[in-house]
């Protein structure tokens, strides 16, 4: 699992069918100490986060293809938990 900061939304004309209906997230991942680290990734949501939103990620492609109920689709990494925001 890892946390990952919202930064937009991914949108596609055509894409898997076990992916219909499923909002897909642009997110950055970030290391211990909330700090942007590695590439960007697309994951599926079901909880509605939002921009600048931190969530936590699961990366178990099994998992995450019994999230979306279909064992062929090609999602690996979901939206599994909305953060709670740390005060400043």
């Amino acid at each position: 699992m890892l946390l990952g900061q919202v930064i937009g939304h991914a949108t596609a004309t055509v894409k898997h069918a076990s992916l219909a209906g499923w909002r897909m997230l642009l997110v950055q991942v970030l290391d211990s100490n909330r700090k942007p680290e590695g590439d960007l990734l697309v994951a599926i949501d079901r909880f509605g986060a939002g921009k600048g939103q931190i969530v936590v990620l699961n990366s178990d492609g099994k998992s995450a293809r019994q999230y979306v109920g279909n064992e062929k689709s090609p999602v690996r990494w979901c939206v599994i938990a909305l953060a709670d925001q740390e005060s400043e």
